[in-house]
């Protein structure tokens, strides 16, 4: 049976829910042209939409925001958040910036050129979208075990790193702009990575001469996975394995939003290349704001600086991820198909499974996640061909390797009740599934297309 853990705080301010009708839910989501981002919160019950930027802050947090200095250069503010990065992963250089996409936005482009690849475990939908903006081409090289969502496997986020080294070889050293590796692995289902996957990889990157890159947004996640699955790790403190993780790569980004534990931020990270900080730098002043504000007010540099620290706690670590377990435990124990073993900060359903009549083209995840917001107001978001861009060159939809569809927990904001309740609704909604006929896309941007895109319903 299910078993949760409860959580190692208590709640000390309250936000009332609306609970809407049906059919008040049914409008809601015509009116936003069958696209989940287009709904008011306002008409969303259980928002499960993201775990970016959408947890509660600490009474720390807080009480660190009043002591924000908002100077335009060389605030007070901005020097704490550098002394905790010094002290969390050990590298030189770190830039501040409003989110994730914007860390990719100032360092990509200095990275991929026109022609070239990026190798990832698997790009998130915002680092796909900057590698095709900085013209290039994504591609993916995760393992097997991703793929199969019943059976475990401690790391499914791992790089394959066998068929990394075929597709250097296949597309040239000249042609691989950089490898990222994501962690923990969002479209894999928030699967972690190992430390010697990290290891193993990083030894390929410098063997043939092209930056690794650590996707950073769930980097606490993954340091407390490796804690607890791999051999060797159990003894030691999750700020140890952060800087091993972080130990051999060249750059990261990250959005702060996630593991740091604030609404608003990101960081970009440069282990010791002058050269490339300063071109990075470069993009920040014209985009994101002076460089020591990075795009953020120093009231987030302040939240952010303690967001960090409580971010790597293992006491908070093994409540929230043992929150992401609890759903996955009680939608298996239902019969509802989802990625196991469960990931970190969501739970990845198999749309497939229980849409196996909705052709990818018409996109199950997405159809699933339309489904159960009608059902019941919970909003989810499609890991799946939906957040797929159309091929740039074909203009044909290309099919995800994984049709799921995504429940993510915001850090410190649901109780055991909202997940009993998103159980139970996923499981009424599967057992009514014949009748979802999918969905088409009446209009759409060329670049991250499903976040505005408008859609109709098959009849």
């Amino acid at each position: 049976m299910a078993r949760y853990l409860p959580e190692p705080y208590r709640i000390k301010m309250v936000e009332p829910l609306r609970v809407t009708t049906k059919e008040e839910r049914s409008a809601a989501i015509r009116k936003a042209h069958y696209n989940l981002f287009g709904l008011k919160s306002d008409d969303v019950y259980i928002d499960m939409l993201t775990d970016s930027g959408t947890g509660a802050m600490s009474d720390r947090q807080w009480a660190s925001m009043m002591m924000g200095d908002e100077s335009y250069a060389g605030s007070r503010s901005y020097y704490r958040l550098m002394d905790v990065c010094d002290e969390l992963f050990g590298w030189k250089f770190y830039q501040p910036v409003h989110q994730g996409r914007a860390a990719e936005h100032v360092l990509f482009p200095h990275l991929i050129k026109k022609g070239q690849v990026s190798i990832s475990n698997m790009h998130f939908d915002t680092t796909t979208g900057h590698v095709t903006l900085a013209g290039g081409k994504a591609v993916n090289s995760v393992v097997p075990e991703a793929k199969d969502i019943s059976t475990y496997h401690p790391f499914k986020g791992n790089m394959d790193t066998e068929r990394l080294v075929e597709l250097i070889e296949m597309y040239g050293r000249e042609k691989v702009g950089m490898i990222v590796m994501t962690v923990t692995c969002n479209s894999a289902g928030g699967q972690p990575v190992s430390l010697a996957n990290i290891r193993k990889t990083a030894e390929i990157a410098r063997r043939y001469g092209i930056p690794f890159v650590i996707d950073a947004a769930r980097f606490a996640e993954n340091a407390f996975f490796i804690k607890e699955r791999e051999e060797g790790q159990s003894d030691r403190p999750i700020g140890d394995i952060v800087r091993d993780i972080f130990k051999d790569a060249d750059a990261f980004t990250m959005s702060a939003k996630k593991d740091g534990l604030v609404n608003m931020g990101g960081l970009v990270g440069i282990r010791e290349d002058e050269e490339l900080f300063r071109k990075a730098r470069s993009l920040v002043v014209p985009y994101e704001g002076f460089v020591s504000y990075g795009g953020l007010s120093g009231r987030d540099l302040d939240a952010l600086a303690v967001g960090l620290i409580e971010g790597i706690d293992e006491d908070f670590l093994r409540s929230y991820i043992g929150q992401t377990r609890y759903l996955a435990e009680r939608l298996t124990e239902l019969g509802v198909p989802c990625q196991l073993p469960a990931g970190g900060h969501a739970v990845f359903v198999d749309a497939r499974a229980i849409l196996p009549h909705v052709p990818y083209d018409r996109f199950p995840g997405h159809s699933l996640c339309v489904e159960l917001y009608r059902e019941a107001g919970i909003r989810g978001c499609d890991v799946g061909s939906f957040i797929l861009d159309p091929d740039p060159e074909t203009g044909e939809q290309p099919e995800a390797e994984m049709e799921f569809s995504r429940f993510c927990i915001p850090r410190r904001t649901y109780t055991q009740a909202h997940l009993d309740y998103v159980a139970t609704s996923l499981q009424k909604v599967m057992a009514d599934s014949e009748r979802v006929k999918g969905f088409r896309i009446v209009k759409q941007e060329k670049v991250l297309r499903h976040f505005t895109a408008e859609l109709e319903p098959y009849e």
